[in-house]
């Protein structure tokens, strides 16, 4: 993802004290409940998952648990990689942990299971879109990235390395991984990939709350679930 004008770079703290708490937290909350959700559609579409729901997906084949629980597991874990890169994380980065887990369990639990073909592409479409949005929406509030961007950007600053490389790698990974413990990859899984950058820098220019003063940064394309 390229320059995205608005973007600011601030510390934990600055996150806090940038103002706007009243349309920001607000922002915050419903992006990641509407990250959560989107990410159920695509899981009762059954036409295949984005790297990490892959891996989550795998999980719960040796998990006694559900998959939002599973996913906040996996987010914490990520969220303690960050010790050795010296990422600090933001309100928003602890939230995703968790809030996006509870989104994702509601849907699986509210959302009826979609029979004919048709409903499940629709269902494979809607989730890819939907999650972008969601994804610009929460990334937008300026509260922190989630645990995933911030493992990918801390590697890229620890390493040197490119963040497309890293990001690339990190994702190879985590879906072979998932895969292999029985995860579901279809098409599904490329719509994501080849997707979910470009609409969340596509929604994030509608939706990223502008901070007086503070300075802006290009924005990495987003790491997500």
């Amino acid at each position: 993802m390229g320059p995205v004008h608005g973007l600011a770079n601030l510390s934990p703290r600055q996150q806090l004290l940038a103002g706007r708490l009243s349309r920001r937290l607000p922002q915050l909350a419903v992006g990641l409940f509407l990250y959560g959700f989107s990410l159920s559609i695509l899981v009762k579409a059954k036409l295949g998952l984005g790297p990490w729901s892959v891996l989550e997906q795998g999980l719960l084949h040796y998990l006694p648990m559900t998959f939002g629980q599973v996913a906040i597991v996996v987010g914490a874990i990520v969220l303690l990689l960050w010790i050795p890169l010296r990422q600090w994380p933001g309100l928003g980065t602890v939230a995703n942990v968790f809030v996006v887990g509870l989104a994702l369990d509601f849907g699986l639990w509210s959302l009826p299971e979609p029979e004919p073909l048709w409903a499940r592409i629709a269902f494979m479409v809607f989730g890819v879109v939907g999650n972008g949005f969601a994804t610009a929406v929460y990334i937008g509030s300026q509260l922190g990235p989630g645990p995933r961007d911030g493992l990918m950007t801390g590697l890229a600053a620890r390493t040197g390395g490119s963040l497309r490389l890293i990001r690339t790698g990190i994702e190879v990974t985590v879906l072979a991984i998932g895969f292999l413990l029985g995860g579901t990859v279809g098409i599904g899984t490329v719509l994501y990939a080849v997707g979910i950058g470009p609409l969340a820098q596509l929604f994030l220019k509608w939706v990223v709350v502008p901070l007086p003063g503070a300075e802006p940064v290009p924005s990495p394309e987003p790491v997500v679930s």
